[in-house]
Formats: structure tokens, sequence, C-alpha cells
């Protein structure tokens, strides 16, 4: 049952009293973006799953938009529980989030998985996606969204799952016009201030992304392993963007084993 904190933000708390997972969408997506991993991490974990603002059913974010904004929400999210410290599992901009969350936060974390995720973009990545979010400031998410399907699903899997393209799509349009390209421009900005991490990043860690993630590619989560000492690194194959969709058994297995040999603290 979707909850509702004070500032706005919607939740839902899934499975056992077990060991805390909190598990952070991308952008334009939503908390129902994980229904593919909610109900097997929920047979070990209490899983907390949140619209980060601007998306999903949370409120407009009160202030610009920004990588501590949504770390924050996270930080509400355990302080309402009553949770001392959580694995914090995040995607594509979540990700992003999470290592926000470990450099601000790291006595809150016992373990850390960053999927999917951004790092350091040479000149011409970067001129791309700010034109990306240029186009969706003047034309909203609807200017982008098909691009988007292209990036992160092979081409057999969108021909053979249009009921999956679908509900991604719908995710998409859903957002709000006006939130959508402030969000959007924290994908763009937001890794300057993740790349050498300050304080250094301890807890231990997952960088996941896959071979045909062209956006989030290979390079990128092999140089964010590289800047996490002891963390482990797993190049999923012939899968794209949204590996959590299209190919959920072996995203799941890897992110599920990887939390098993971390032990939670108590």
């Amino acid at each position: 049952m979707i909850k509702r904190t004070p500032t706005g933000t919607a939740y839902d708390v899934t499975g056992t009293g077990g060991p805390c997972v909190v598990l952070v969408h991308g952008l334009g997506l939503n908390l129902q973006s994980w229904l593919w991993q909610v109900p097997e991490l929920a047979k070990t974990y209490r899983v907390i799953t949140f619209d980060l603002y601007g998306h999903g059913n949370s409120a407009k974010a009160p202030s610009p938009p920004s990588l501590s904004l949504f770390s924050g929400q996270i930080l509400e999210l355990l302080d309402l529980q009553g949770i001392s410290t959580a694995a914090v599992a995040g995607f594509s901009l979540g990700g992003m989030i999470a290592r926000r969350f470990a450099m601000d936060h790291q006595d809150r974390l016992w373990a850390l998985a960053i999927l999917h995720s951004a790092h350091a973009r040479d000149a011409a990545a970067h001129d791309a996606i700010q034109a990306r979010v240029h186009q969706a400031r003047k034309d909203g998410p609807g200017a982008t969204v098909e691009a988007a399907l292209q990036r992160w699903f092979t081409d057999e899997f969108r021909a053979a799952n249009p009921e999956t393209m679908d509900l991604v799509r719908t995710w998409i349009m859903a957002n709000d016009k006006e939130a959508y390209a402030p969000n959007y421009q924290v994908l763009v900005d937001g890794v300057t201030e993740l790349v050498a991490p300050r304080p250094p990043i301890t807890t231990p860690t997952l960088v996941m992304t896959a071979d045909e993630d062209y956006g989030n590619s290979p390079e990128m989560s092999r140089a964010i392993a590289a800047e996490i000492p002891g963390s482990s690194l797993v190049i999923l194959k012939k899968l794209r963007h949204m590996a959590l969709a299209e190919s959920p058994e072996a995203f799941n297995q890897h992110l599920t084993a990887f939390l098993a040999t971390v032990k939670p603290p108590g």
C-alpha cells in the first residue's frame, strides 16, 4: 500500500522483517519500475521503494532538483521507518543518487549497488544528453520517449514485448513537463560531483551495467568500480539499459548474490 512522508514522498514497504533494502528508480520512471525485483528481494529483505520528487505519486521537488535533494528522500524514509542502516540499490539516475547518499551518509549503509549508472562523459556524450534535456524542456517527455525505448531495450525484445514497451512508455509520458526537464538536468550535471568521491566510498559495493548500455557503458562502470576499493563489477551480456525488465533473472541473480555476500550490522 502506497504511503506518503511529511515532505510528500510516495513510498511502499514490502517483504519480511529482514535487513532493509532501498531501491531508487531512474529518470522518468517510478517505484513500479522495480516490479521485476521486489518479489525476489522481499523473500529475504524488507524492501522500500519510492517515487523521486517530480515522479509518480510524489510531490514536485521542494527546491531545485539535485542529487543531494533526492538523497535526502532516502534519509527521510530510513528515519521515518526507524531503520539505522540499509542497502541502497540505485538504477541509472538512482545509481547517481545512491552514490551521493553513500558520500553523505555512509554510516547509514550496509551495502551499495550502482546499476546501469553514468560516470564522467566525454564532450560528445555530454552534448548528446544535454540536447535531449533541451528537447524535453521544449516538448515534454513524449519528445524523447521513443528514442529512449530504443536505447533501453534490444531490438528483439522490443518487437516481441509490446506490452512492456507500452508500460514503460506510459510511465515516462505520465511525467509533468515542468518537472521532467529539471530532473533530467540532474542526470547531466550530477556526474561531476561523483567522480573521485570524497569522502571515499568504503561500503561493500556492486557496480553493474550491460554491454549494450551505451549511455551507461561498461567503461563507465569500470571507472566507477576503480574508484571504490573492493567493489564487485558485473557486465551483463547482450542487454541494454533496462536489463532489470528485459532479463530480470540475470539482473536479480547478480544483485541477490551480491547482497548475500554482505553481512548487515546487528
